[in-house]
């Protein structure tokens, strides 16, 4: 196996492959990179048994300057060779692997010897099916990630919950999260014709493949076996394990009847409950309080030890009954921040019920739940 290329642009690949690889492992070949060259480029395969990345650099790859000598294959430990190719002088490097699995590799006047392992023994990726095939642009995935992922439960207590539950019914794809104190919960529109499906991905691979998708206009597709989802590009297969178990039904949980509401716009908003939470973080208690009157919506965050704050809020509207209620602010932050600058209402039922917040525009359908905190 020989061959040489440009250095950024394997870095690139690289660096998509190694979101998969652990840098300690009870398996050790995990800790390590595969590399399968052919005549029709060069394979890049990395795996922690619960994801694995596969990315693939043609050898018809302008950018690349990929010249191949002799075909093969080889494991290198990854975080050690991807510290020697960052640190390469030249723009280019060789990569040869010699008798014994020993690998050189050379760049200007630097030259690397260092240990390989046989390819053979790296596990095999999971063979799946074109079953359940779905597509849409990688810049949709990524949106429906960043709106739902950060509302999964951190605990292993409740595996389940860790991971965001997707179905695809009637034409309906809708992805929910939640940790059982707050709720994220995103629906679009796909074609009729693709086949149902109810998955739940670990919000750790969703947001590992968010971070790896090249090109944000590139289609994905969606390949569901038993026990396996593929998301692949033209140049990526990312694999991730699925969670077993029932995920609980969430749509029960989302209030469709209200007190109070009030519209809002949400960088103001977010600004203003930034501001409440720097002295709420620094007391024993994260909790900041809204009061919404006829004509009037004030924020205070409090902290015995440091002080307190108050502010009057900038909203669109107000509606409904008068109310007190209290929170935590970083989940507030978190489901503002996925919505971006626009308009949203926020509605109440009572200081001990959850609240919702959703996009004045009734044509994204995109809704979160926070439960309050319930305060002497």
């Amino acid at each position: 196996m020989k061959f040489t290329m440009n250095r950024a642009v394997f870095i690139n690949e690289l660096s998509v492959v190694q979101r998969a690889i652990p840098s300690k492992s009870t398996i050790p070949i995990l800790s390590g990179l595969k590399m399968v060259l052919t005549d029709e480029g060069l394979a890049l395969t990395g795996s922690n048994g619960d994801i694995s990345i596969e990315t693939f650099l043609s050898s018809q790859n302008e950018k690349a300057d990929m010249t191949i000598e002799s075909t093969g294959s080889i494991v290198l430990q990854a975080k050690f060779f991807g510290e020697i190719v960052r640190k390469l002088p030249d723009n280019h490097f060789s990569f040869e692997v010699l008798d014994n699995l020993q690998v050189k590799i050379n760049s200007g006047t630097a030259e690397f010897v260092v240990n390989g392992l046989s390819s053979d023994n790296y596990p095999h990726l999971p063979i799946i099916e074109e079953q359940n095939q779905l597509k849409l642009p990688a810049r949709v995935l990524n949106k429906i990630i960043n709106e739902t992922v950060f509302s999964v439960s951190m605990h292993e207590s409740r595996p389940i919950l860790t991971g965001v539950h997707f179905t695809l019914e009637n034409g309906v794809l809708t992805a929910v999260a939640t940790d059982s104190h707050r709720l994220s919960q995103r629906q679009i529109m796909m074609p009729s014709s693709t086949e149902s499906f109810d998955i739940v991905v670990p919000g750790k691979s969703l947001t590992e493949l968010s971070k790896s998708f090249a090109d944000e206009e590139e289609m994905v597709e969606i390949n569901i076996m038993e026990n396996q989802v593929l998301f692949r590009t033209e140049n990526m297969n990312f694999y991730s394990r699925l969670l077993e178990g029932k995920y609980p039904d969430t749509k029960r949980l989302i209030p469709t009847a209200f007190e109070t509401e009030v519209e809002f716009h949400v960088p103001s908003l977010m600004a203003a409950i930034d501001r409440a939470s720097l002295l709420s973080h620094e007391g024993r208690n994260n909790i900041v309080k809204l009061s919404v009157e006829s004509d009037k919506v004030t924020i205070y965050g409090n902290s015995p030890e440091i002080g307190n704050v108050q502010e009057d809020l900038s909203f669109n509207k107000i509606s409904g009954q008068p109310l007190d209620i209290s929170f935590n602010p970083d989940y507030m932050k978190a489901a503002l921040k996925a919505f971006g600058a626009i308009d949203i209402n926020i509605r109440f039922i009572s200081p001990i019920r959850p609240f919702t917040l959703e996009p004045t525009d009734t044509e994204i359908s995109f809704v979160q739940l926070i439960t309050p905190v319930r305060t002497s």
